[in-house]
């Protein structure tokens, strides 16, 4: 890990810059594949899950022996949590449910709105290194909650062709209506466009590597929806003093294991934690199983020594990490400042694995900086709002002659003459 001490403001840019590719260097490679299966459908998905994933498959989707057999693999202990923690993801989700209010904007004129479960989604849940049963809860709790009515989940498969049991697990608790054998771009081609197996949905949910973030920009532009364009996952510690240097560690570590082009980052007024923080990594990190995968992600991650906490909280707003966790003694003065954050961990004893697993927030959240703009996955994501209004003969004419001025003075004569036509009608 990279220390940088009391950098001045013009170098933020630069020490903040995430690892991750120039999507536009993806572009060629995904839009080969996203038009292969758009044209050949199944047939692609399975030479590119030959290719890609090492794995000859018969089938692409889940079948019901598969999914009864994935019940049995799963220890008692593990199904457990995975109950607990959709318990309470459940719990937060439902929370966030929509009732619209009617809305007497004038005499005569009621507004209000209705919220609609988007009726087909799509899940990507990425293999890769870790089989995320927890972002299947993630995704597919929400999905059941908004009413959405087809659920399809796609995930790449290991190269004996099984998918990992407690993905089948969870989704099967969480309500997902059929499952795939299908990972990276052509995943998210088959779920944009639809193939003899795949259903083509309206939106499409879920994490991935820079190939299916630059595969859901590119379908998002005019086949499908998107959640948020997401890349590699990322944390920042927000420390002063006060902080544990082993939880600190900790804290980096459990986000470096995601994956080579994760990035940490701790941002502080402490020298003193710096230099213990760093010490602390090196013992924990040759503990760990992942140690070469977290290894390597140590190298984009970065210590970064400030002035004072007002520096701190605005070099993090313009970072805008992903997961954002804050260990200073005034943590609530703290977070009421930051503006540009996924989701924040306050205090010592709230680790970003909470967040990841079981506290009920979500965990699939804007990264690269996007968190500037967009939100983290919520139960809005799944629904629409639809507006309705209902005009009667007082409302009409009460806001029907400010309608006619303002179409006659756009020049949109016609729109002037629905209404011309109504209040004629009255008289």
């Amino acid at each position: 890990m990279k220390v940088i001490n009391y950098p001045k403001k013009e170098e933020w840019k630069e020490i903040l810059k995430r690892p991750a590719l120039k999507a536009e260097s993806l572009f060629d490679t995904v839009k080969g594949i996203l038009e292969r299966v758009k044209i050949d459908g199944d047939k692609a998905v399975l030479k590119c899950e030959a290719t890609f994933d090492k794995v000859q498959l018969d089938c692409l989707r889940v079948s019901e022996a598969e999914l009864k057999e994935a019940n049995s693999l799963v220890s008692d202990e593990l199904k457990a949590a995975i109950y607990l923690a959709k318990e309470n993801i459940e719990t937060f989700h439902r929370a966030q449910c929509f009732t619209g209010k009617k809305i007497e904007t004038r005499p005569g004129v009621v507004c209000w709105q209705k919220a609609v479960g988007i009726e087909k989604v799509g899940l990507y849940i990425p293999g890769g290194t870790a089989p995320l049963f927890s972002t299947v809860l993630m995704l597919a709790t929400p999905a059941h909650i908004a009413g959405c009515k087809e659920v399809v989940l796609c995930t790449p498969p290991n190269r004996d062709g099984k998918v990992h049991p407690a993905i089948l697990f969870a989704a099967q608790l969480a309500g997902v209506h059929k499952i795939f054998k299908a990972g990276g771009v052509q995943a998210i081609a088959a779920m944009a466009y639809g193939t003899e197996s795949i259903p083509k949905v309206y939106k499409i949910f879920g994490p991935g590597n820079q190939y299916v973030t630059t595969a859901k920009q590119l379908v998002s532009l005019r086949d499908v929806a998107i959640d948020m364009p997401a890349g590699p996952s990322e944390v920042e510690v927000l420390a002063d003093a006060s902080a544990n240097p082993v939880f600190v560690a900790a804290d980096l570590l459990s986000q470096a294991e995601h994956g080579v082009d994760s990035q940490a980052i701790l941002i502080t007024t402490s020298p003193e934690l710096i230099s213990k923080v760093t010490e602390e990594v090196k013992q924990q990190l040759a503990c760990l199983p992942r140690k070469e995968i977290a290894a390597k992600a140590l190298e984009n991650s970065k210590l970064v020594l400030v002035n004072d906490m007002d520096e701190a909280i605005s070099m993090t707003n313009e970072y805008a990490p992903e997961h954002l966790i804050i260990e200073t003694l005034d943590y609530t003065a703290v977070a009421d400042r930051i503006i540009n954050a996924g989701s924040v961990f306050l205090g010592s004893l709230s680790p970003e694995s909470a967040g990841d697993y079981a506290s009920g927030t979500n965990h699939t959240l804007p990264t690269n900086g996007y968190a500037k703009a967009y939100s983290g996955v919520s139960l809005d994501s799944f629904i629409r709002k639809i507006t309705f209004q209902e005009i009667n003969r007082e409302g009409i004419k009460t806001i029907g002659p400010a309608i006619e001025i303002m179409a006659a003075n756009e020049q949109l004569d016609a729109h002037k003459n629905a209404v011309t036509v109504r209040l004629n009608s009255l008289k």
